[in-house]
């Protein structure tokens, strides 16, 4: 059979259930159909061959158990169902349900903006009929009043004039097209901004509501109902667990028929509470874009009027760019305002999916069922194991992760939504929320956490015969596949919002250790011939040096630097003594000279007269 020929033959098998549930008084959806008849082909007890065309009986077949399923509104299963296929075809992140927002607003006022460029206005009650236009076009992009208001009208065009008085349609008019449509969108923001200004001067700002007081207000209000759907829902959460735990550890005990229906309804809480923290979540970041973008909006306001008081005129330059900011802050206020009410009807419209539990367990039965049982909530259960962990040592091929060895511990994608691999494949698919902190199991690129240290130590003796026990369980409650995020092993029936975002990816963990390296600046021994020379000149220099060092004498010094570092001896030839013999022996006394000076103190004489006497004795006589 062709892939073309597969396709008609599910279109017709959907369509004859959808036809069959609606002769029988119930609606259903082509999406919730098509879903239903993958989960009964997945189901191993019902025996479809997936991999053989199907036969006229197997066709039969495969729509009455739809049908049967579909019908069987007090089965806590096909609400589950139903709550995913609805939160999966209506919940949209917040990008893309903006732009969707901005997409639609852009194709609404397509037709006036067409009626702006494409005029050829050419007498004066055209041109003031084609301004009148552009002010209806500002006020409806804006969103800042009503076009049917005069005093709206009246302000819009004041703020408009002030920027781009009729007298300029003309040049307008000889744009291009692409240029008119930016102009168009540039004065929109301009004129927000001015009528903005002057509404928190107090001189205008008709038809304006104060959306960051209002959403200061809506926010908290709409996380309170939020809020206290989710903790119902744990709440029951905690007590259908508390209620399985016991069936397990006390078989013999006598439970009602309808229990058999509690692990259904567990899923279908747990769900619920899922579906609820993803819109808390944006409801949080909702509350914080709000105060981010209300301190940015008083900024502006704050620097505009700086920047315009006591002036009379004031130059486009400082103000536009003033003008264009508290406009895009004013339309992301409104497109916060859009998100919150999207996400408070999200919440109320998955109220639906919940009535079966005050039929199937009110409270007379809840109280029954609870009689000796303790209730325990996900956060004590976690409380309990703190301080267990895995010990490391005991595996030798297992790889484990530790919040103190892995830098990005929270981030990392756990499967089966962070509940206890093991419980989950020994009691036949209860949920025990796992506790990271004993150790996360890492298992051919995924990672397992687990309710308690010996629940660990099994799973990891075999992790793939636990993984197909849980797969199996997935085949027969269908509902598991989104719940436990199970779309990598049944990829056809991956949810529409994750194969369109693909916002979920596997993290790598970044472990941490001490750890230290070293080196070898040279790991291979050098090839390099340091003594080659390829200059003739250089090698004849060599020659030369050589041949003196032949009549030189060795030296060795020993500088401040090398001092004590080495010893360094010389060798020297000793000085020989030499000695001479005379004949005779001989010597020779010279006098000593003495001479005599009289007449140097004077005398009776007027002048005086020196005598010079030499007393020196002769050679001769010494």
């Amino acid at each position: 059979m062709s892939h073309s020929q597969a396709e008609s033959v599910i279109k017709n098998i959907i369509r004859e259930i959808g036809q069959e549930c609606a002769m029988k008084g119930q609606t259903v959806s082509e999406t919730l159909v098509a879903f239903m008849v993958k989960a009964v082909v997945l189901d191993q007890k019902n025996e479809f061959n997936v991999d053989r065309t199907l036969t006229k009986n197997d066709v039969q077949k495969l729509i009455k158990l739809c049908v049967s399923r579909l019908l069987d509104t007090a089965n806590p299963s096909l609400d589950t169902i139903k709550m995913q296929v609805y939160f999966d075809m209506n919940y949209t992140n917040r990008v893309e349900l903006l732009n969707e927002q901005h997409r639609i607003l852009e194709a609404r006022l397509a037709p006036v903006s067409r009626e702006i460029t494409d005029n050829r206005a050419r007498t004066r009650e055209e041109m003031e009929s084609i301004y009148r236009k552009i002010v209806s076009y500002v006020l409806l992009r804006s969103g800042l009043g009503s076009p049917t208001n005069i005093k709206v009208v009246r302000e819009a065009t004041a703020a408009l004039h002030s920027v781009f008085p009729q007298t300029e349609l003309g040049v307008f008019l000889s744009l291009s097209k692409k240029d008119k449509e930016r102009q168009l969108k540039e004065l929109t923001m301009i004129v927000t901004g001015i009528r903005l200004f002057n509404k928190d001067c107090g001189k205008g700002g008709e038809g304006i509501d104060d959306l960051p007081a209002i959403l200061n207000e809506a926010i908290p209000a709409a996380m309170q109902p939020i809020d206290a759907e989710l903790h119902a829902s744990q709440d029951l959460a905690y007590r259908y667990t508390a209620i399985l735990e016991m069936m397990h550890e006390s078989p013999h005990r006598n439970i009602e028929a309808r229990s058999f229906m509690l692990k259904e309804a567990l899923f279908n809480v747990r769900q619920h509470e899922a579906f609820l923290c993803i819109i808390m979540s944006d409801v949080i970041t909702c509350a914080q874009e709000v105060e981010m973008m209300g301190k940015q909006f008083a900024a502006q306001i704050e620097q505009l009027k700086n920047t315009v008081q006591g002036k009379t005129a004031v130059p486009t330059s400082q103000v536009f760019p003033v003008f264009l900011a508290l406009s895009n802050l004013w339309t992301s206020f409104q497109d916060e305002i859009l998100l919150l009410s999207f996400l408070t009807n999200l919440t109320v419209s998955l109220q639906q999916f919940l009535g079966i539990h005050a039929l199937l367990f009110p409270d007379d039965v809840m109280e029954s069922l609870l009689e000796g049982v303790t209730v325990k909530s996900d956060e004590q259960r976690i409380k309990e194991t703190m301080g267990i962990k895995v010990n490391v040592s005991d595996f030798k091929k297992e790889e484990w992760l530790f919040p103190e060895t892995t830098a990005n511990f929270d981030q990392l994608l756990i499967q089966y939504r962070g509940f206890c691999a093991h419980t989950l494949a020994e009691k036949d698919g209860l949920l025990l929320p796992g506790n990271p902190a004993i150790g996360i199991l890492k298992h051919k690129e995924k990672y397992y956490a687990f309710s308690s240290k010996e629940s660990a130590y099994i799973f990891a003796q075999n992790p793939n015969q636990f993984i197909q026990l849980i797969g199996d369980k997935a085949k027969e409650c269908a509902e598991l596949i989104q719940l436990l995020e199970l779309h990598h092993q049944f990829e056809s029936l991956a949810p529409y919002s994750q194969v369109r975002s693909g916002e979920k990816h596997s993290m790598t963990p970044i472990t941490k250790c001490d750890s230290s390296t070293q080196t070898d600046t040279h790991i291979l021994p050098p090839t390099i011939v340091k003594s080659y020379e390829w200059n003739e000149w250089e090698l004849r220099r060599k020659a030369i040096k050589l041949a003196n060092l032949r009549r030189k004498l060795t030296h060795s010094v020993q500088t401040n630097l090398s001092h004590m570092r080495r010893d360094n001896s010389t060798q020297v030839y000793l000085l020989k003594d030499f000695g001479t013999q005379t004949r005779h022996d001989n010597s020779s006394n010279v006098p000593r000279p003495q001479i005599f000076l009289a007449g140097l103190r004077g005398g009776s004489t007027p002048t005086t007269c020196m005598v010079k006497v030499n007393l020196t004795r002769a050679v001769d006589e010494t």
